[in-house]
C-alpha cells in the first residue's frame, strides 16, 4: 500500500492555516481527517477562565452601580479573553479600576506564569466618578469544553460565580477531501484541513499535536494482552458470533467511503453541537441576547426555530440572519 506524503502548508495567516496531506488509500481522506478534527476540537489543552469573584455581586444576574454593563454582559467578556499558562495553574488574578474610565484587560494583574493574547479585549465600562470593579479570576488549564458542574463538584465560596470552561485554542477546524490520481487509479484522496486558533497555539502546532496524540493512542494498542479472556466472556463472544450478520457475499457491502462520510458527519455534528457561543465570532449583543435566553451552545440553537429566536429579545429579524449564517459555517441549522 502506497504511502501519504507529509503534511504541505497551502496557506498560514495569522492564527489560521490550511494543509495539505496527498495520496492517502481510497476512502482513508475521511477517516484521517475525521479523526484529526477530533482529536484538534476536543484535545489540545488550553488555559480558560473558570470562575470569578465581583466585590459585591452576589451572582450572574445582577448590576453594579456606575458600570454600563450588567454582570452577565461582564461575564461574555471575560470568556472571550485568551490566556497562556506555563504550568498547570490555577492561578487568581485580579483586576481593579475606579472612576469614569473603560477597562480593558490588560488592567489584570498577572503573575509571571500567566500570558495575556488579547489586552486590549475589552471588560466593562465604569460612567460615574465614585464607581468601582474589583474582580478575581481564576484561571486553570484544560482539554476541550468543560460544563461548570463538572469542573466544581465541591461547593464554592459565597459570592464565586462558576463559568463553563472553554479551554480548546481552536476557534475553527474543518477538512475537505477530494480525489487525485495515484498511477494508474484516480479514487485516492487528497485531504485538506482548515485550521483557525485563538493564538495560544499556531494552526500548525494543533495540527502536529493532533497527528502525534493519534499516533500515541494507536502505538498503545499495538500487539495482545497475553491473558485470555475468561471462558465465560469467550462463551458469550462465541454465542454472539453465531448471530452474526451474513457476510459480504451474501448482504451486500455498503461503499467504505460512503460508510465514512455518514459516520463522519454524525460524530462531527456532536462535537459542533458542544461549541459555546460565547467562543465563536458573534457581535457581543447577539452573544448577549442569546446568553439572557438561556442559549449558551450551538446545540442549543440547534434546538431552536426561527420563531423561537424572533421571540428573544435584543436578537430581530437581522439578528437571526446572522446567527443563521454563523451555524451555517459549521454544518448546522435551525430547527
Amino acid at each position: 500500500m502506497i504511502l501519504p506524503s507529509k503534511p504541505k502548508i497551502v496557506r498560514e495567516e495569522g492564527f489560521s492555516g490550511a494543509y495539505e496531506i496527498d495520496s492517502l488509500y481510497p476512502g482513508y481522506g475521511h477517516t484521517l481527517g475525521n479523526s484529526l478534527r477530533r482529536i484538534i476540537l476536543s484535545s489540545l489543552p488550553g488555559a480558560a477562565v473558570t470562575s470569578v469573584k465581583i466585590d459585591g455581586v452576589s451572582h450572574e444576574f445582577s448590576t453594579i452601580s456606575g458600570v454600563k454593563e450588567d454582570v452577565i454582559a461582564i461575564l461574555l467578556n471575560v470568556r472571550k479573553l485568551n490566556f497562556k499558562l506555563l504550568d498547570n495553574g490555577p492561578y487568581e488574578c485580579v483586576l481593579s479600576a475606579k472612576g469614569v474610565t473603560g477597562i480593558k484587560a490588560k488592567s489584570i494583574k498577572l503573575p509571571s506564569q500567566v500570558e495575556l493574547l488579547n489586552p486590549d479585549q475589552h471588560i466593562a465600562e465604569l460612567t460615574e466618578k465614585n464607581a468601582s470593579l474589583v474582580m478575581t479570576l481564576t484561571i486553570g488549564k484544560g482539554l476541550g469544553y468543560v460544563a461548570k458542574e463538572v469542573l466544581h463538584k465541591d461547593k464554592v465560596d459565597v459570592g464565586t460565580i462558576t463559568l463553563d470552561a472553554v479551554f480548546t485554542p481552536i476557534r475553527r477546524v474543518n477538512y475537505e477531501v477530494e480525489n487525485m490520481r495515484v498511477g494508474d487509479r484516480t479514487d485516492y484522496n487528497k485531504l485538506r484541513i482548515n485550521i483557525e486558533t485563538n493564538g495560544t497555539i499556531s494552526p500548525r502546532e494543533a495540527l502536529e499535536a493532533a497527528i502525534h496524540t493519534i499516533i500515541q493512542q494507536l502505538k498503545a494498542i499495538v500487539g495482545f494482552q497475553e491473558d485470555r479472556l475468561p471462558e465465560e466472556a469467550k462463551g458469550m463472544g462465541e454465542k454472539m458470533a453465531s448471530h452474526a450478520a451474513p457476510d459480504a457475499s451474501e448482504a451486500g457491502v455498503m461503499d467504505e467511503e460512503d460508510t465514512a462520510d455518514m459516520q463522519e458527519g454524525k460524530e462531527d455534528d456532536r462535537e459542533a453541537l458542544k461549541i459555546r457561543i460565547d467562543s465563536i465570532d458573534l457581535s457581543s449583543r447577539l452573544s448577549n441576547a442569546l446568553e439572557k435566553g438561556n442559549i449558551r451552545t450551538l446545540g442549543g440553537l440547534a434546538r431552536k426555530s426561527e420563531e423561537d429566536l424572533l421571540k428573544i429579545e435584543g436578537l430581530g429579524e437581522k439578528g437571526v440572519l446572522e446567527v443563521k449564517e454563523k451555524l451555517a459555517e459549521y454544518g448546522i441549522t435551525l430547527k
